[in-house]
């Protein structure tokens, strides 16, 4: 056995390893359709399209054995109809871990279970067996040793929480206060994640014209235009960062803390009945490469800047046999026959700027004479609705300066401006920024548009995230360093 000191400073680098692997984006399958694909071919459409993580319904055994080898990642789930023989019985539940997920590891990647989905608000009838069955199926992995692997949670809507808006005084149900308290234990207990269906469809759609339909697209809202939280003056480019800021504010206010948010299902019908206008291709498409885009951008939200939510897309295929109007069955980009409805592509489109010679050694820079306020507002639109890639300007990566707000904000306008200039964009920001030659780079902070360090030409814009990543690898390489010292000590 490790000393106790080696043994706490190999956990804490594990942990920290961990913590910096960034969002992703996955989809999630349904099976409520009259002719679902077989799994091979689901599995095939995945590599196809490169989607490496899957969230499941069930626990489909042909899915299972079909994604083995693949090293996609695997959410499987237990359903509502199961979730009370689950929750009353601990032989059931471990019943169930041995036939769903020890007989698939290790060749197949699980590593997490939704344990029922929407439980509280869609059957409260079976909230008392929520936290039984949670806790059942920990135990069972703890058995299988499978739990360091695999983590266990439980998607909730909206709906949980009474007043989503502003965010920092979101707050759940008080009806549900006890038993979410329990979920919140187990999941501080276990280190695993609040799973969140977070649907700006719906947010938007029941409020009647409160919100804007591109605040919900992620589209573009003028500086003046944008949405604040007037307890906390952030200002709130897109519904989808409310909402996850909403459930850390409601996880907050039942005093936990350090729970990450999981968006088990977030997206857009594309076909609605007569009175669902808002259900259209163009939206869906629109709200889902947004959302692509936002997520990979590793930004976090106004509240919570560190802590990005990975976000399952609801769905791949559409659903004919689901119950409800006609949007409830048109949430996927793709027919049961592999069609697409519209295409998306589940990479990091937001982190390479196409090289476009005209405006090599142009940058787009704040206005340093501009109030300060006004840069905020800038800053806050290019890297919400403007879709700027603004992971370079996070605390500690090479472009943040935490006290100087004009060479942030340059480097955010500068990215949106190389980005979007041959499709209309410009460099005006109301007034706050201006175009130069001269060169803004510094450090290891290199501007879209720069000639290079050493007077050549580059070979194109370079990606901030590849910064980030050689950032974060420096920062890895001296944790290490300070780690192995406290070892020898």
């Amino acid at each position: 056995m490790l000393p106790k000191r080696p043994q706490a400073v190999a956990m804490l680098l594990m942990l920290m390893v961990f913590d910096v692997s960034g969002a992703f984006v996955g989809i999630t399958i349904g099976n409520d359709m009259s002719n679902l694909p077989s799994a091979t071919d689901i599995v095939a459409i995945l590599k196809a399209n490169k989607i490496q993580h899957v969230r499941l319904i069930d626990a489909d055994h042909q899915m299972l054995t079909a994604l083995a080898n693949t090293g996609i990642e695997v959410m499987v789930g237990v359903p509502n109809d199961q979730l009370l023989r689950v929750g009353q019985s601990r032989s059931t539940a471990a019943d169930w871990i041995n036939k769903n997920v020890a007989a698939y590891v290790p060749a197949t990647n699980i590593t997490y279970i939704a344990v029922g989905n929407e439980v509280l608000t869609n059957i409260p009838n079976a909230a008392l067996v929520l936290v039984p069955a949670l806790q059942f199926l920990q135990s069972a992995l703890l058995a299988a040793n499978l739990n360091t692997q695999v983590k266990i949670s439980s998607p909730h809507s909206m709906d949980m929480i009474s007043k989503a808006f502003p965010p920092s005084t979101a707050t759940f149900n008080s009806t549900w206060s006890s038993i979410m308290s329990q979920y919140l234990q187990f999941l501080k207990n276990t280190g695993s994640s609040f799973m969140l269906n977070a649907q700006p469809y719906y947010g938007y759609v029941g409020g009647q014209g409160v919100f804007p339909l591109e605040y919900a697209l992620f589209r573009s809202l003028s500086p003046n235009s944008q949405i604040s939280d007037p307890n906390t003056n952030l200002f709130y480019t897109n519904m989808f960062d409310s909402m996850i800021d909403a459930s850390y504010n409601a996880i907050q206010a039942m005093n936990f803390t350090g729970i990450p948010v999981l968006v088990t299902a977030s997206g857009w019908p594309w076909r609605g009945g007569p009175n669902e206008k808002a259900a259209t291709v163009d939206n869906a498409l629109a709200y889902n490469t947004n959302l692509i885009r936002h997520v990979l951008n590793n930004s976090g939200t106004p509240s919570q800047p560190m802590n990005q939510s990975s976000t399952y897309i609801f769905e791949l295929f559409n659903e004919d046999r689901r119950s409800g109007p006609v949007s409830e069955k048109n949430w996927g980009i793709m027919f049961p026959n592999a069609t697409t409805v519209y295409s998306l592509s589940f990479e990091d489109v937001a982190t390479t700027i196409p090289e476009s010679p005209a405006l090599r050694g142009m940058f787009c820079v704040a206005n340093s004479s501009a109030p300060h306020s006004s840069l905020k507002h800038s800053l806050d639109w290019a890297c919400g609705p403007g879709s700027a890639n603004c992971s370079a300007i996070q605390p500690g990566q090479p472009c943040y300066e935490s006290d100087n707000i004009v060479a942030v904000a340059s480097y955010a306008f500068n990215d949106y401006y190389h980005r979007t200039q041959a499709s209309g964009g410009t460099c005006s920001f109301n007034g706050t920024a201006m175009i130069t030659s001269t060169d803004p780079s510094h450090g290891s902070c290199i501007f879209a548009g720069s000639t290079g360090a050493n007077g050549g030409t580059a070979s194109g814009p370079v990606s901030p995230d590849s910064f980030a990543s050689k950032s974060q690898s420096c920062w890895l390489t001296r944790l290490v360093a300070a780690l192995l010292a406290i070892l020898v000590m």
